[in-house]
């Protein structure tokens, strides 16, 4: 059963637990910011200005869509979704294009720009103590319950269970339910999601789908790009060739064409 996270927006108390856990596990320097995402950032918890003068504290980090835009563009395969829920990158296959960045819908992933070896840095969603059976390390610091870890299924039944039970509570919709195709971490919140910076508008679909139309058609591109190039290739070089025998046979001394031949 695929994992994921429920972050309840409503519960959390903008204590940063889940960033201090995720910085121990994955080992990242204590001094680096707090306050975007960065390579040495994989989640962070940012206060949000919203009406009558509040606040409310919204967490950042990487979906694990189901469907991930940025294993679609991916050239090499250096991204993939697992069985289990994460969104894994392969720092092995990485050529550095970096489409992934350009791609993803959340603004995530984040470069290495100051290493001489650079890798692509984001929320791995604690795939190791998941393969151990244990919850990620952001869920289990949380002291508030903020962030809830289980199974994809089980944190939908309760996020609706939630909306259903508090009316007028929650704002109607579970961010990252249907949202590109769906998400594994998953959002509740009483303000709507659109003034708390969370893209807006996503289409209830696979983002990689557009990309996997685009790809389709690049073997007919090519082909029929490159014949039109070859195609222009020839005629400018015959007109460059034909000018140069006109301005030849302008010079002092030129022979008339054909002149000489047998």
């Amino acid at each position: 059963m695929a994992k994921g996270l429920l972050v309840d927006i409503t519960r959390c108390i903008g204590c940063g637990a889940c960033k201090d856990a995720c910085v121990e596990t994955n080992g990242l320097p204590k001094e680096a910011d707090d306050s975007q995402l960065s390579d040495k950032r994989y989640t962070v918890v940012q206060e949000k200005a919203v009406a009558n003068g509040q606040t409310r504290n919204v967490r950042r980090l990487c979906m694990h869509c189901e469907s991930p835009t940025c294993a679609s563009v991916c050239p090499v395969g250096a991204f993939h979704k697992t069985k289990d829920g994460p969104v894994l990158y392969d720092a092995g296959k990485c050529i550095g294009c970096r489409y992934c960045m350009m791609a993803c819908p959340y603004g995530v992933p984040r470069y290495e720009w100051k290493s001489t070896n650079p890798r692509v840095r984001k929320c791995i969603l604690c795939a190791p103590r998941l393969r151990e059976g244990k919850p990620t390390a952001c869920a289990e610091a949380c002291p508030a319950e903020a962030t809830v870890f289980g199974d994809r299924d089980e944190l939908l039944a309760e996020a609706h269970r939630r909306i259903k039970d508090n009316p007028g509570q929650y704002v109607q919709q579970i961010y990252g339910e249907m949202e590109g195709g769906g998400t594994s971490v998953l959002f509740l919140s009483d303000v709507p999601f659109a003034e708390l910076g969370f893209p807006a508008n996503l289409p209830n679909h696979p983002m990689g789908e557009y990309t996997e139309a685009v790809l389709s058609k690049l073997p007919n591109v090519v082909i029929v790009g490159g014949s039109l190039l070859s195609g222009l290739y020839w005629i400018i070089n015959r007109r460059m060739t034909l000018t140069r025998e006109r301005i030849a046979a302008t010079e002092p001394g030129a022979r008339p064409a054909g002149e000489g031949r047998q």
